[in-house]
């Protein structure tokens, strides 16, 4: 195989793994308040759930992570969480190592505002380096126009890119959805619809949790609830499906994730928790 195709394929995993490495999952109970349907690219079920109000977001902690392809290491991840002013911001960093470094360099910054009050994300920037592509995106959501506005830098040869679509009035994105999960009950059987915006499109992903199982991980021995996640509309759609276990208790740390993919397996394991 050329290099120039392996260099394509790796893209196009890394590319749907980073959108799933956030499952994007809706899990609602009638004991939470009462949800916000919204109707999104034909799919009228898909919503967001304000978090209950004894929630707190796991602020002052980052979450690490390594990740594997196939039997390489292929680098690490980190999520945290800060309040900032009238939001809460999160802050992911995703870099290579090893041998994936020399093959397919990643060097990414993940930076998203959400509302607290709503879990809507407001407003996301990622900064892009991998491979041979340098880019940087920032996505306002405008909820009172339902649209999402976009715009882009490739880095490397200046080009720009302004563009706006339709989006629902409130949606999550690829990584404070990961966290959405985690502010609602994980009962097993349950399968829900979320609206996620990556990019400045929607995209429709569903979940569903199966049950509960038992862990080891380098953070440590849990109990977990594994869910099953996948795109059912968007540039996605049928390209793969990831497992997250997320720890049983009232924290719900995702604490494992593996993404089968049409050129291999991904596996990410949370390595340690920093306060």
């Amino acid at each position: 195989m050329a290099i120039g195709d392996l260099d394509a394929r790796i893209q196009g995993s890394m590319s749907f793994v980073r959108m799933l490495f956030v499952p994007l999952v809706v899990i609602c109970l009638a004991s939470l308040s009462q949800p916000q349907t919204i109707s999104s690219q034909g799919n009228s079920s898909a919503r967001i759930v304000a978090p209950a109000p004894v929630y707190k977001f796991p602020n002052g902690k980052k979450l690490v992570y390594s990740a594997n392809w196939h039997f390489l290491m292929a680098g690490t991840a980190s999520i945290q969480w800060q309040p900032d002013s009238k939001s809460e911001r999160l802050t992911a960093h995703a870099n290579s190592s090893g041998a994936m470094n020399l093959i397919f360099p990643v060097r990414d910054l993940f930076v998203a505002s959400v509302d607290p009050k709503t879990f809507c994300s407001m407003h996301v920037f990622k900064h892009s380096e991998e491979g041979k592509h340098k880019l940087e995106q920032q996505v306002q959501m405008d909820a009172p126009r339902q649209k999402a506005v976009l715009n882009q830098t490739n880095l490397k040869t200046g080009e720009t890119k302004h563009e706006e679509n339709d989006a629902p009035a409130c949606s999550t994105d690829i990584m404070s959805g990961f966290f959405y999960l985690g502010s609602l009950p994980l009962t097993p059987g349950v399968m829900e619809t979320v609206p996620v915006v990556d990019g400045g499109k929607t995209s429709i992903v569903s979940a569903q949790v199966e049950g509960t199982e038992r862990v080891k991980v380098p953070a440590g021995d849990f109990k977990t609830v594994r869910v099953a996640v996948e795109a059912i509309s968007g540039k996605f759609k049928g390209k793969g499906k990831l497992l997250v276990w997320y720890s049983d208790d009232a924290a719900h740390v995702p604490v494992q994730m593996r993404a089968r993919l049409p050129y291999g397996t991904v596996m990410f394991k949370l390595e340690k928790v920093e306060e």
